[in-house]
Parts: structure tokens; C-alpha cells; sequence
């Protein structure tokens, strides 16, 4: 893989002119994943995280503009910056090749520059970008264009299986089934996650996009129930890493079932589902600021691994057209 950056940091050195244009369509998608994956391979951390990509390659929600830079000497995708309308906030995330992340080159400015023209002349409003390890250039530009630092996301991890006396009382769960279960979980998940920007507000197609990607096992979808009602959920992916990690990918309590200790309940069941699966690490991101939920995970064992930050900005409304 070294080799093969050094080939094209030979070949592209020279180019510093780029533009920057609108992304068209399903011709574009191939050419970003590609981007995204000699980024993730360069930096050793996913480039784009599961709601871009999804957001993507589905359309996901409403408002969702992508724009590319392509580099003027031979229109090689270079960079790309994706906006969409979450809950009550702007996402923003922008990817740069690594050999075009210096702040003289600008592709990354441009592709900020970009994208804030385009949420303001979608009425403005506040937007937050995630940076991941890697990104110290890219955090650069984000501050020159007016962003500060905001919310920080720990990834946290612990070795599989659990310790006996993590085990305790089984908890009553089921797998997810799809054909009956959508409407009840969303409905969970938006109250559990009401003021959340990534994971609050979704939809059916929300969740289908989700269910349609390859990673998908509804049998480590788990479900408790008290009575009829679903009380609590908690939704695990594995990731064909090497080795295998076994991520808690969205965990929830119904508002009216909190202070039970069914978050902590139904963690432990998810991890051992995963410890049957021969998966030897789980993960779990949770907000730095989640105080509750960091005692929770630590108190099944789960320590720092890394830190990701968002950076934000609050953009105000033109009455401009986006530029193409």
C-alpha cells in the first residue's frame, strides 16, 4: 500500500489547481467510495462514517448535497464534502486525500467554503462536522473558516467474554423481526433519541437503508419487551476487521422504563451474543459528555480507545443561489 501512495504522490505532486462542482449521481458514487477507502486504509479509522455513507448511497434523508474536487490537471477526485439536514442541525463531513490536506493546497477551504454556501442558501442554521484521527489538517481548515471546537465522541472497547460477575440475571430479549417490529422501534428510538442530531428524528427509510446493508443480522437486533410494549433495544454490528469487532451500534431505554437498570440489562445480553459469535473485541461509541452512559460502559469493563471531535459553527441565511 506504501508503494502505491508513493507511486501517486509521484504522479500528482505537481497538481495544486482543483475545482470543486455539485456531485451527480450514482457515476460519482463509485469514485468516492474509492477515495474513502485509500483514506480509511491511510489514516487507519473509517473515512466516512455510517450515516454519510448511507446518506450516500441511498439518499438518505431530506437535504442531502454532495460536492467533489477533482483535481484541474486530470480530474481526479481529490476530495469530497457531504451536507444533510439532521434534527434541528447540519452535518458536514470532508474527506481529503491525504497528499491534498496541506492548508496551501486548499482543496480542503474549498470544499468547506462550499458547502456553508450551499446551508445558507438553504436558510442557514448550525452545523457540526466530525473530524476522526487523521484529521489535524482538515481540523485546521475548520477553524480558518470559523467552526470551534464542540461535541468530542469517545470510541471505547473491551476484550470478549465477559467476566462471570459482569453476567448476572438474564434479561427476556428477542431478536428483531421485520416484518412486525419497524414501527414499534422507531418509535423508541425517536423518543429515546428525541434532541439527538444523528440518531433522533429517523424514518422507515432511515432504518430500511440501514437493514439493506450487509452487515445486517436482525438476530443481533435485540428487543425486551414489558408486556406489549418495547422498553428497551439494543442493536449490534459486527465489523469484518482483522481481528472482528463487535460494535453496540444503537442502544435505548423507553423514557417510561428508565432508572430500571434495563440499558445495562440489555448491553450485557448484546456483548454475549457477540462473544457467541467468536467476535474477541466490542466497541461502542458514546458522547464525552454522557456521563451516565460512560459509568454505564465502564462499569461492563469497556476503557478509552480514541477520541473523535465535531466542530461547529452557526451559518446564516443568504438569499443567494448555491453556485455550481
Amino acid at each position: 500500500m506504501l508503494k502505491q501512495h508513493r507511486a501517486l504522490w509521484s504522479r500528482l505532486k505537481s497538481v495544486t489547481a482543483f475545482t470543486v462542482r455539485q456531485r451527480i449521481g450514482e457515476q460519482d458514487i463509485a469514485s468516492i467510495a474509492s477515495l474513502a477507502n485509500e483514506i480509511s486504509q491511510f489514516d487507519h479509522h473509517q473515512a466516512l462514517d455510517d450515516h454519510t455513507w448511507l446518506d450516500l448511497v441511498h439518499g438518505g434523508r431530506k437535504g442531502i448535497l454532495g460536492f467533489t474536487a477533482h483535481s484541474s490537471r486530470d480530474n481526479q477526485l481529490i476530495g469530497y464534502a457531504q451536507v444533510s439536514e439532521g434534527n434541528e442541525t447540519w452535518a458536514l463531513e470532508v474527506i481529503v486525500h491525504p497528499f491534498f490536506r496541506r492548508n496551501e493546497d486548499g482543496v480542503t477551504k474549498g470544499l468547506i467554503d462550499k458547502a456553508i454556501g450551499a446551508i445558507a442558501s438553504k436558510g442557514g442554521g448550525h452545523v457540526h462536522a466530525w473530524l476522526a484521527r487523521g484529521g489535524d489538517e482538515i481540523a485546521d481548515a475548520f477553524k480558518s473558516a470559523g467552526f470551534k471546537k464542540g461535541r468530542s465522541i469517545v470510541q471505547m472497547r473491551r476484550k470478549l467474554p465477559l467476566d462471570p460477575w459482569l453476567r448476572g440475571t438474564q434479561l427476556s430479549v428477542r431478536n428483531f423481526e421485520v416484518d412486525t417490529d419497524i414501527e414499534p422501534w422507531l418509535e423508541v428510538n425517536n423518543l429515546a433519541f428525541a434532541r439527538h442530531p444523528e440518531q433522533g428524528g429517523w424514518t422507515r427509510n432511515t432504518l430500511e437503508a440501514r437493514m439493506k446493508e450487509a452487515w445486517f443480522d436482525p438476530n443481533g437486533f435485540l428487543l425486551h419487551f414489558e408486556g406489549d410494549q418495547l422498553a428497551a433495544f439494543c442493536w449490534t454490528k459486527i465489523h469484518e476487521s482483522n481481528p472482528k469487532l463487535g460494535e453496540i451500534y444503537v442502544i435505548g431505554v423507553h423514557p417510561d422504563f428508565g432508572s430500571k437498570g434495563l440499558g445495562k440489562a440489555i448491553a450485557i445480553e448484546a456483548l454475549e451474543y457477540l462473544n457467541q459469535k467468536h467476535i474477541p473485541v466490542a466497541m461502542l461509541y458514546v458522547d464525552l459528555e454522557n456521563e451516565r452512559a460512560l459509568s454505564l460502559y465502564r462499569s461492563l469493563g469497556f476503557s478509552p480507545d480514541h477520541i473523535d471531535v465535531a466542530y461547529t459553527c452557526d451559518i446564516k441565511a443568504t438569499d443567494t443561489s448555491v453556485i455550481i
